[in-house]
């Protein structure tokens, strides 16, 4: 079987707990290197899962034996070594947001078009199976004519030295939390989604956004969305329609051996159905290297990557232009 050659490019903390363990185990890739700035933090993480440390990121770059990068450095550095894995001719994997605004976005696309690489934004939650059978309950007509949509996403507050109190590094919430819950409005909504109106609060101490909310649009219903990094944790989204609503918590961040809850609300009752578990993140390596190694079937990837990257922007722009509250 053939196998994509995958290079780590920075030694976060979600590349050692679920990418890195994934990227291992996959049949179809093999991780040639781990780099980090720090020499000895990329021998930590190479030692773990067997594997070579590089001392630089470029350097790992400039491997003739990496086929693809996997890039989960802070949302802030993201466009610049996107930009050099492509330059390098290596297909990338990265972290969402892929950049923090719609410019580099583009840039990073157009560059990815011209060197016909794959450039995917690691949505993993969109792999799980749990979303495919919320869409098949939704298109048999269960709970009747799709008519709103709502998500959340929040989360305790984080340590204080945490890259996502820092602005530099593309921290806060909208970006980190917000982000799942735009993402999940287009999965649902169709095409068309426009925001209607948005509130961001920010920490007057770190400058970034800790909490916000969004109201977006479509021909077809329109999406409530709410998140936070100073709250009780929630994790989930409803759909609700003409006859029921469908309810799926743990929606963004399930482990793997999680069976997650379907409720199906309608007026005659409550219906709870056990869905099977998946891992996500097996399910975003395979279908990166799949997708890689056939050579085709880029360009909607680097559609949606746009997409997603202006309804970010629309939802900042809409905060921004929102009268202060009394």
């Amino acid at each position: 079987m053939e196998r994509l050659n995958v290079g780590v490019l920075g030694c976060a903390s979600i590349a050692r707990r679920k990418m890195l363990p994934a990227l291992t185990a996959s049949p179809l890739t093999r991780v040639a290197a781990v780099a980090s700035r720090s020499g000895e933090r990329a021998g930590e993480f190479a030692a773990e899962f067997g594997t070579e440390p590089v001392a630089g990121y470029q350097a790992l770059l400039d491997r003739p034996d990496v086929d693809a990068v996997y890039v989960p450095l802070p949302a802030g550095l993201r466009a610049e070594w996107i930009v050099r894995a492509l330059e390098a001719g290596k297909h990338v994997l990265a972290e969402k947001p892929l950049t923090t605004d719609p410019a580099p976005a583009r840039e990073v696309v157009e560059l990815s078009r011209r060197h016909g690489l794959l450039l995917m934004e690691s949505f993993m939650f969109l792999h799980h199976s749990a979303h495919r059978r919320v869409r098949d309950l939704v298109e048999s007509g269960r709970i009747g004519e799709p008519r709103s949509f709502s998500a959340e996403f929040t989360i305790p507050r984080l340590p204080e030295g945490d890259i996502r109190h820092r602005p530099e590094l593309g921290g806060g919430a909208l970006l980190d939390l917000g982000a799942y819950t735009v993402r999940a409005a287009q999965l649902f909504c169709g095409p068309g989604l426009e925001v209607a109106g948005a509130v961001l609060r920010h920490d007057p101490a770190t400058g970034v956004d800790t909490a916000g909310a969004a109201l977006l649009t479509s021909p077809r219903l329109t999406a409530a969305l709410s998140f936070g990094m100073e709250h009780h944790y929630r994790c989930r989204y409803s759909l609700t329609g003409s006859e029921g609503t469908a309810v799926l918590d743990r929606a963004f961040t399930p482990p793997p051996d999680h069976r997650p809850v379907l409720r199906v609300e309608r007026r005659e009752g409550t219906e709870e159905l056990l869905l099977p578990a998946d891992d996500h993140f097996a399910n975003i390596v395979a279908a990166f290297a799949r997708t890689a190694l056939a050579g085709r079937g880029f360009a909607g990837h680097g559609d949606r990557i746009l997409r997603q990257a202006d309804l970010l922007d629309q939802v900042r722009r809409a905060a921004a232009a929102a009268p202060p509250a009394a």
